[in-house]
């Protein structure tokens, strides 16, 4: 019972820390409330504080796509218990970011500014809705699954853990990635693009267009021809843009959610 619960604290502070760090990070990109913001005037040489900034977002984005491969996993299930693999990954992706917060060198300068208050408010409401719909989809896949938290709880239980299965829900008929989609949505639409604000933007849209390949790979090999049919019939972040059938995408189950 102690392991039991030694571990459900585990998966508990580990979820935690990631549900600080997200709403964190939501303030950041946005630039209120929080101490630290992605925007503001520059703190030091342009070219060191660009280099450190792309170094960050590097260490965040190697340590969120090789956690994630299966072969590291089987890796790390060696000297960990499995039930708490997942939970591991959340926190150290979370400590990754807190890293990015806490070493963001801001750039000053200005790409573009919108003036106007409607385009304003239509911008920041499209920021709120990407946010939004990055923790929606994250509820429509198991939220508490995706985060290591229902791993630690079944264990607490001494129930065994059986995998979630995954259909195409919502937004899943429409792209195969909302989630992503969403945090490119979040990223990008802001009234006043600071250089900063444009490297963050760009590294990580690169970021997660390398991470879906690496993702959908995984995803090929568990599902085999059934993935295949699904990504030859749904597109990957643009709504519109891959001729499919709808009769198909919307009962077909299949496992698309992003798990990175």
């Amino acid at each position: 019972m102690v392991k039991r619960l030694s571990f459900f604290v585990y998966g508990l502070v580990s979820y935690l820390v990631f549900l600080g760090t997200f709403l964190y990070a939501m303030a950041f990109v946005g630039g209120f409330v929080v101490p630290t913001r992605l925007d503001g005037p520059a703190t030091g040489a342009f070219a060191v504080s660009l280099a450190i900034d792309v170094a960050l977002l590097s260490v965040f984005a190697i340590q969120h796509s090789v956690m994630a491969r299966r072969w590291f996993k089987a890796w790390l299930t060696r000297y960990l218990p499995d039930v708490i693999e997942r939970s591991t990954y959340v926190l150290c992706a979370s400590l990754a970011l807190i890293l990015v917060f806490w070493q963001w060198r801001p750039l000053g300068g200005v790409v573009w500014s919108i003036e106007d208050p409607v385009a304003r408010l239509a911008l920041w409401t499209a920021f709120a809705f990407g946010w939004g719909l990055v923790l929606a989809v994250t509820w429509l896949i198991n939220h508490f699954d995706l985060f290591g938290l229902r791993q630690v709880w079944l264990y607490l239980l001494g129930r065994p853990y059986t995998k979630v299965t995954f259909t195409v829900p919502g937004p899943y008929r429409v792209i195969r990635h909302p989630l992503y989609f969403g945090f490119i949505v979040g990223f990008w639409m802001t009234p006043t693009m600071t250089a900063a604000h444009l490297v963050f933007a760009v590294v990580t849209t690169g970021y997660i267009v390398v991470a879906i390949q690496l993702e959908e790979r995984d995803l090929v090999a568990e599902h085999a021809a059934t993935y295949e049919r699904y990504r030859r019939r749904v597109p990957m972040l643009v709504p519109g843009t891959t001729p499919r059938r709808r009769s198909e995408a919307s009962t077909e189950p299949v496992r698309v959610a992003a798990r990175d």
